[in-house]
């Protein structure tokens, strides 16, 4: 399995392309750029099977109609977000005037709880992990070693919590029932800015001392 990191969208949003060697893919969080995103996945070949947010945040959901519309593919989203992808005040949109409101056609599929997601050939473990927004959730693939974040976690930081629903105190439980108990050299593929490891923000990352 290998992964590309693409920032999109009007706030470089990571989007995340995960594909097999069958050239099937997953897209993880396309913000925006539709155009840009179809190009790549066109261009590469890659034959994409599933659309999964980490949450529902303007930023990083943009682009999923016109790729979902594109591709004839399901929308995965946490249930406590579901109503979030039409409506530009729970999204955020709606309070960012350098971009239109976004309002999302609702998924196809509603996470309702943790465990085992298996979609075509990917098999990948769904955390619940709340506190940057209450539907964020997690992607652990195992046998890769990679955890896809969200904005829960950043190389040196954490997700902001001064959005609708935030909670700094149940972030920082999230990451550390969650995240830090992953193996310490599993790749976290961010939101926002550089690829890092558990290792890493164990060490070094200010938001996490004390635990």
């Amino acid at each position: 399995m290998k992964w590309q990191q693409l920032p999109l969208g009007s706030i470089q949003t990571n989007c995340y392309i995960v594909e097999n060697p069958d050239r099937s893919c997953l897209v993880f969080d396309p913000g925006g750029d539709a155009k840009k995103l179809i190009n790549l996945l066109n261009t590469r070949g890659l034959k994409p099977a599933a659309i999964l947010l980490t949450h529902a945040h303007f930023d990083h959901i943009g682009a999923v109609d016109v790729v979902r519309e594109t591709y004839k593919i399901p929308v995965y989203v946490h249930k406590q977000e579901e109503k979030w992808l039409g409506d530009p005040a729970l999204n955020g949109s709606q309070f960012f005037p350098i971009i239109e409101p976004i309002k999302v056609n609702p998924a196809d599929h509603i996470i309702n709880d943790e465990g085992t997601l298996k979609i075509a050939d990917f098999i990948m473990s769904v955390y619940h992990t709340p506190g940057h927004s209450p539907g964020s959730v997690s992607y652990y693939f195992e046998k890769e070693g990679v955890v896809i974040s969200g904005d829960a976690l950043f190389q040196g930081s954490i997700g902001r919590t001064d959005l609708a629903g935030g909670n700094h105190s149940q972030l920082l439980k999230s990451i550390h029932d969650k995240l830090l108990t992953l193996p310490e050299d599993t790749y976290v593929l961010s939101g926002h800015g550089p690829v890092t490891t558990i290792a890493n923000e164990m060490d070094s990352n200010p938001f996490l001392n004390g635990f």
